[in-house]
């Protein structure tokens, strides 16, 4: 009955950064693991240290689901994305229908709760959360492709470090401050 499964198992096979040379190639499911584990950190931060109310599980549950229209749509860069406001409203419904089309394939007693993280409110604290752990992971990637030798992410490096430096986030700022100096170490340098 329901192919949902199989649908979001296909998430390994789909490549990120499919314009940019990358030292070591991610696909869009170790991404959301990636970003899953940094929403949960901001979640925590935002809670434990500056007095915030987010739901610590609903932000997992968002970042992990947040790319599966890719499995449909596939991977486009955040720059052909955003290119102008025709392309990105295009882009999202073509996202939101493949989402929609996911949704579909399972059955009516258990969908709504799956629909709630994967076609979730984007005004909410959490899913702002998640949009920014997002960008913290493609920061993340950039750092550990330049410190690979690869300089074709440090303009994007750059420019992502000072949006998520600017955001006015406090978690983020934190996040920044603190755990994203560590990404530059090498394995040697952690202990």
């Amino acid at each position: 009955m329901s192919k949902f499964f199989a649908y979001l198992n296909r998430m390994k096979y789909i490549k990120r950064w499919s314009l940019m040379r990358s030292i070591r190639e991610e696909n869009i499911m170790e991404h959301s693991e990636t970003v899953a584990v940094i929403a949960h950190a901001l979640a925590l931060i935002t809670n434990k240290m500056f007095g915030g109310n987010v739901d610590e599980k609903k932000v997992v549950l968002l970042a992990q689901y947040h790319e599966v229209g890719e499995v449909i749509t596939g991977d486009l860069p955040t720059p052909i994305k955003y290119f102008n406001p025709e392309i990105k409203t295009a882009y999202k419904d073509l996202e939101k229908g493949a989402c929609e089309r996911i949704l579909s394939m399972l059955p009516e007693s258990i969908k709504g709760e799956y629909a709630e993280y994967i076609l979730p409110d984007e005004n909410t604290e959490e899913y702002k959360l998640v949009k920014y752990a997002d960008r913290l992971s493609a920061y993340l990637k950039c750092v550990e492709e330049v410190k690979a030798g690869n300089a074709e992410f440090k303009k994007a490096k750059t420019s992502i470090g000072n949006e998520l430096k600017n955001s006015g986030n406090a978690a983020v700022e934190y996040y920044l401050k603190e755990f994203a100096p560590a990404y530059e170490l090498s394995l040697d340098e952690l202990d």
